[in-house]
């Protein structure tokens, strides 16, 4: 049985990620919020059925956490048998790669982020949001 053979092995420190500025903080959440009040929430956000079998979107705001910007729905659980009364499902993110640039990515069915869109402006991330189904609430 032969031996296995251990080295070492150059490891370069990881660069640190861009912070955003307040600026541009604001900027996307001014911007967001414009595109979730007048496109998002009519769309999306409807009366319950009366069915208390199924959940449904109650609310669809945006926060940030760290580098990444967050589009996320909340949801209401009518039925009995609910754990909770609510629930929150994120369904985009934006994350800050650079000045005026942010990478896309949608929440998989298998609660794993998927990126589809790099380098992007701010305007193309929020009609990417707008118009392109994997980012359904």
């Amino acid at each position: 049985m032969a031996k296995s053979r251990r080295m070492w092995v150059f490891s370069p420190p990881k660069q640190a990620k861009p912070k955003p500025p307040n600026a541009v903080k604001a900027t996307v959440s001014a911007e967001a919020n414009e595109l979730i009040d007048n496109v998002l929430k009519p769309t999306h956000v409807k009366p319950p059925t009366g069915d208390e079998r199924f959940n449904y979107i109650i609310d669809i705001y945006s926060k940030w956490y760290g580098n990444y910007f967050y589009f996320c729905s909340k949801y209401a659980c009518p039925g009995p048998n609910a754990i909770s009364p609510y629930f929150e499902a994120k369904f985009a993110r934006l994350e800050y790669v650079g000045t005026d640039h942010f990478n896309l990515a949608y929440m998989r069915h298998t609660g794993k982020w998927s990126e589809i869109h790099t380098a992007l402006s701010l305007d193309e991330c929020l009609l990417a949001i707008r118009d392109e189904p994997h980012f359904l609430p």
